[in-house]
């Protein structure tokens, strides 16, 4: 007889009529019992219906997205397409040239040679560039260049016609002919880990993707992580959640070259850097431009780990060719607290979900961006270029020959 009366019990539970006035003393306590889990149902309704415009992003960006593949070098060939594109019509003169040289440094290629202006603003930047200068010269016409060593692209919409400057990064609001930045091989950010800049790119993925072989996802702190100095204060509101919910994140300000009392930290003393391969540890790791597009980028995704790239404006060459929801999880850079909440608790909520994105970012990065893709980029970015001068160059007075280092 109890029983039965415990299974007409299950069944009002399954049915959500159970209220207290139908159940018997022995009853009584699996009700409370019910109306607990009933509360714990319908909290864990209302989280997924917040998170399923998430899941609906991933979904409808899954069903538009096809892979790319490098290997028949089209990933990011539609960048050299359109950058090239303002110039197409009329040619890039020598007039433009000229009048673009106070904007970068002057390089030439005549004859298979290099020459640059003596005077580079920086030099070590000069030098990563010229490295991949040099790897492709040998087979490309003759062209002047002005390539841009400054973080900000120098070439404006709203400030007359399109001039002919590459640039390492840019908005969609400048016409810059973007380049794969020196930093690839030398001449990148410099702090006190890494008092030379970061290391040559090629090394440098190596030494992630061992740190991250070692640290599989399951036992990766299951957080979210940051730290750099405040170049923007996008950042933050991410320092700010950290502080008020440092289980959720770990996020906080290192000192830059122009820091000057814990004002430029936020109020708090600044943090130790951390090396590229400590990120590794960390399931959700955060990306905020710098003045420009951010160099860590591509070595974040090298971890494994869940990138939240926040912001979409600023861009390198080869960020087109990698789709949010997909490669990873764009977050807004005016997103508050709350929106950041949502989002790390998102990702803790739905796994396997999100592993899938982790996943998927490092594998773009390590099959796409390989040093040869880097190289092949530049030959194909001045071998196009060169078709679009409508001068023949000849070689300036005053002028350095590059050589390659021995």
């Amino acid at each position: 007889m109890l029983r039965l009366i415990y299974i007409i019990i299950l069944i009002f539970f399954a049915s959500g009529l159970c209220e207290e006035q139908f159940c018997s003393a022995e009853s009584a306590d699996l009700c409370k019992e019910n109306e607990i889990d009933h509360q714990k149902l319908s909290y864990a309704k209302a989280i997924n219906e917040g998170y399923q415009k998430y899941l609906t992003a991933i979904q409808d960006a899954e069903q538009d997205y096809k892979e790319c593949n490098n290997t028949k070098h089209s990933c990011f060939k539609d960048v050299i397409v359109r950058d090239l594109s303002p110039f197409k019509k009329k040619g890039i003169s020598e007039e433009m040239i000229v009048a673009a040289k106070n904007r970068g440094t002057f390089y030439q290629i005549i004859g298979g040679k290099l020459y640059r202006e003596k005077d580079c603003m920086f030099p070590a930047r000069c030098a990563g560039i010229e490295h991949f200068l040099l790897k492709v010269i040998g087979n490309l016409s003759n062209m002047d260049l002005i390539i841009n060593t400054r973080d900000y692209p120098q070439s404006s919409e709203y400030f007359g016609n399109a001039m002919p400057i590459f640039s390492f990064s840019k908005t969609s609001q400048y016409y810059d002919i973007m380049y794969p930045a020196w930093a690839f091989w030398e001449g990148g950010p410099a702090i006190s880990l890494y008092p030379r800049g970061l290391d040559r790119w090629d090394r440098h993925r190596k030494l992630l993707n061992k740190a991250s072989s070692e640290i599989p996802w399951e036992k990766k702190d299951n957080k979210g992580f940051f730290r750099g100095s405040r170049t923007s204060s996008e950042r933050d509101n991410l320092i700010l959640l950290s502080r008020n919910k440092p289980h959720l994140v770990d996020a906080q300000y290192t000192k830059n070259q122009a820091w000057k009392s814990e004002e430029d930290t936020l109020h708090a003393p600044p943090a130790s850097e951390v090396s590229l391969e400590s990120h590794c540890t960390y399931k959700y790791l955060f990306n905020f431009r710098g003045v420009a597009a951010s160099f860590r980028h591509k070595h974040l995704f090298l971890c494994r780990s869940l990138v939240f790239h926040v912001g979409d404006e600023w861009a390198e060459f080869y960020y087109y060719a990698m789709k949010p929801w997909i490669h990873y999880i764009p977050v807004s850079k005016n997103a508050d607290q709350k929106e950041l909440e949502n989002l790390i608790e998102f990702a803790r909520s739905n796994d396997d979900i999100v592993k899938k994105i982790a996943y998927r970012g490092r594998d773009f990065i390590w099959n796409n961006l390989q040093m040869s893709d880097v190289i092949h980029f530049w030959k194909q970015l001045l071998k196009s270029y060169s078709k679009l001068l409508t001068y023949k160059p000849v070689l300036k007075k005053n002028l350095i020959r590059i050589e390659k280092k021995k």
